[in-house]
């Protein structure tokens, strides 16, 4: 059953089939049973008329032979009745067979009895609320009965009924059997001939809307397959035109797009190696020089107390411009390392909440110059993972270090939970926030919230960045949550061991303490 559900869901034709099918079996059935309902009722309305036409005719000649026979003897009557009953039990004109039969009438006392059937017919094969009408009407009366033989036979059939006068016997019923045998085969017949009919239409039907959805689908299938390639690398391949009609224009004009789509991956693709090419080549060329500013900088700044007041405060800034020079090599350096795909994990074993401690103590300094703390909630006192240690700490030395940036002097709250599997820390400031714009580019290269050359916020951006490629290097995951005024919170999820992927998410990213 399942894979009836997924090849309906799976494939276009099948479903196209199957609705055509079952829409074309409504349409039959509701045609073929109006049809056959029409037909139906002509053939009884047929016969009916035509029995009652015999029906009439035959009683109407048995009553004038009765005139003719009034006051002959008893045989002369009985040989009148035979005479009735031969006559009108041979076939008809349209071949159904019918019998006769005579029944007193109630309340009739005379001494002689005619009641008689032809071919052994039952006499209760007339039904009493039949009789009654017979008897309440001077005209004809009809009915469908069963009619009923001495040996068991059971047969439809049509009765019509009227009183007659026999000579001699007084009041009698007279009743002409009609079988409905041949009619009720006539119609069993048309009920087969439509259903077989309707079956074929259907086989049919189907039939050409395979073809027809065939010739659709084919199309289809194939620019599928062939963006599968594309999505893998391959832009060689293109769809077969060997026509000009709607299908043919759609795969001209799907070639034009993958032929547009090639020339324009590669030009990017050659863009993106020289841009990284680029970036690594100045990194690696700007790290000579600045190797010998440090130097000399250090020089200079050993000596900066026997300097004047503002040259000494330009050492100071010299020696600090100089650090943040060196950092933005180093991010620069590892973003070409991500983009080059030759960045690697040296895992190692260490408790992460040792880590996260020595590097809010690191950075105590510059939460308390922002009027901050940090405070580390853990559920244990030592959670060990097996990661790459320095790209696990320079995580948690941006979370932390952004956070202490956006605080606003209130405090931050470090949250580490683990789980066998997995280990996540929650990383909570009631600062600022981050709107919807920032959200969605919180880790975007290069991006920072306050993009203006005079900032007071914000590094390099570059360091969140290089944070989601740690994490989702270790087959972990950064998440970032926010609203103005209302802090923002980042969870960071990492595998316990190397080459693993998490299994779940330790801590919620909508914090506990944000009303909706």
């Amino acid at each position: 059953m399942n894979r009836i559900f997924l090849r309906l869901r799976n494939s276009l034709a099948t479903r196209v089939i199957i609705s055509t099918v079952l829409l074309s079996l409504g349409v039959i059935y509701l045609t073929g049973s109006a049809l056959n309902s029409q037909l139906a009722t002509g053939i009884k309305k047929v016969n009916l008329e035509s029995s009652r036409i015999e029906a009439r005719s035959t009683i109407f000649s048995a009553e004038y032979r009765f005139l003719l026979a009034e006051g002959e003897k008893e045989e002369a009557v009985f040989k009148v009745i035979n005479d009735i009953i031969s006559s009108a039990t041979s076939l008809t004109t349209n071949e159904n067979a019918r019998e006769v039969v005579f029944i007193r009438s109630p309340g009739n006392t005379r001494i002689q009895n005619y009641e008689i059937t032809s071919n052994q017919v039952d006499p209760t094969s007339i039904p009493e609320r039949l009789s009654k009408l017979v008897r309440k009407n001077a005209d004809l009366v009809s009915s469908n009965i069963t009619i009923q033989y001495t040996g068991g036979l059971r047969i439809p059939g049509l009765a019509f009924g009227q009183k007659v006068q026999i000579p001699g016997a007084g009041q009698y019923e007279m009743y002409m059997l009609f079988s409905l045998a041949n009619q009720n085969a006539t119609l069993d017949l048309i009920q087969r001939l439509l259903a077989l009919t309707g079956l074929a239409l259907v086989l049919l039907i189907s039939l050409i809307v395979w073809l027809v959805v065939r010739q659709v689908v084919r199309p289809v299938r194939e620019a599928a397959a062939i963006a599968i390639e594309f999505t893998s690398g391959d832009f060689r391949q293109r769809m077969k035109v060997v026509s000009q009609d709607e299908i043919a224009t759609l795969g001209t004009a799907f070639n034009e797009m993958a032929e547009s789509l090639e020339k324009q991956i590669a030009r990017l693709e050659n863009l993106s190696r020289v841009q990284q090419r680029f970036v690594s080549d100045v990194s690696h060329e700007l790290r000579t020089p600045l190797t010998t500013l440090r130097m000399a900088s250090e020089v200079i700044n050993a000596s900066r107390d026997g300097f004047d007041p503002v040259v000494a405060r330009s050492t100071e800034l010299l020696v600090a411009q100089l650090d943040r020079f060196e950092r933005l090599l180093e991010d620069l350096l590892e973003v070409s390392r991500f983009d080059a795909e030759v960045a690697v994990i040296e895992a190692v074993d260490f408790d992460i909440v040792l880590l996260a401690n020595r590097c809010a103590q690191d950075l105590g300094l510059v939460a308390k110059e922002k009027s901050t703390d940090l405070r580390i909630y853990s559920i244990a006192e030592s959670i060990t993972v097996k990661a790459d240690i320095r790209r696990v700490e320079r995580i948690l030395r941006n979370l932390f270090s952004n956070a202490i940036d956006h605080a606003e002097e209130k405090p931050v709250a470090i949250t580490i939970v683990a789980s066998e599997h997995d280990v996540a820390v929650g990383v909570r400031d009631h600062g600022i926030g981050l709107d919807e714009n920032a959200l969605t580019r919180v880790f975007d290269r290069f991006w920072r919230a306050d993009p203006s050359r005079a900032r007071t916020r914000g590094g390099t951006g570059l360091g969140l960045s290089i944070a989601l490629e740690d994490a989702r290097l270790h087959n972990g995951e950064l998440e970032a949550w926010g609203r103005p005024g209302k802090g923002a919170h980042f969870v960071l999820t990492l595998p316990r061991q190397t080459r693993q992927g998490i299994e779940s998410r330790l801590i919620k990213l909508i914090p506990d303490d944000v009303q909706a």
